[in-house]
């Protein structure tokens, strides 16, 4: 909590003179500033990936424990809404996929209900976010990553999880304009990220 109060003190005087600056931090052991480095300068930390909860993730009220796990493994939630997609969201979002005889069948079922999306950022969370959501087929994912612990069948697996990078920039631009993230600092960064 401490750590919390001092960072923004940090933050608030940032904008003031050096001189203030240190007048307000003198005598605070450097433990309890938390090194005052900011996010930016930690290596991979504003990594990006989009998660999607899926109309029968939804439709089971498996949001919450979903989230909860995202946020226990200490990564930031900087976008979230549930919306009922299009048509046409979801033919761009599975682009690649178009040629799958599945395909119709996955578009009518994305568009059946409601769901979340959302992005989580932190340090790898892409490749992370891939190993706890699990194999895309629930009968091969382990027991502990979201589709082993929530999925009966590869045509209802519950959430989505960009698989790469590229992936990742290019649907978090599908679903969120750039004013819907937000860039927040947590106050437990410097606790969870080591430089």
């Amino acid at each position: 909590m401490l750590r919390c109060y001092f960072r923004r003190i940090l933050l608030q005087s940032s904008s003031r003179d050096q001189g203030t600056r240190k007048d307000l931090l003198t005598g605070f052991p450097s433990a309890l500033l938390g090194g005052h480095r900011s996010a930016s300068s930690l290596p991979d930390v504003r990594e990006r990936t989009l998660i999607a909860v899926k109309p029968d993730g939804v439709q089971r009220r498996l949001v919450g424990q979903i989230i909860q796990r995202f946020e226990q493994r200490g990564f930031k939630l900087v976008g979230l809404k549930m919306l009922q997609a299009s048509e046409d969201l979801l033919s761009q979002h599975y682009s690649e996929l178009r040629a799958k005889p599945f395909y119709p069948r996955l578009l009518k079922y994305m568009s059946s209900g409601p769901v979340v999306v959302m992005v989580w950022e932190g340090h790898k969370v892409v490749q992370t976010s891939r190993v706890m959501v699990g194999h895309t087929n629930p009968a091969e994912a382990s027991a502990g990553t979201v589709r082993g612990d929530f999925s009966f069948h590869v045509s209802r697996n519950v959430v989505h999880a960009s698989d790469s990078l590229e992936g990742a920039q290019r649907e978090i631009q599908l679903w969120f304009k750039g004013k819907e993230l937000l860039n927040w600092d947590s106050c437990d960064q410097n606790n969870t990220f080591a430089v």
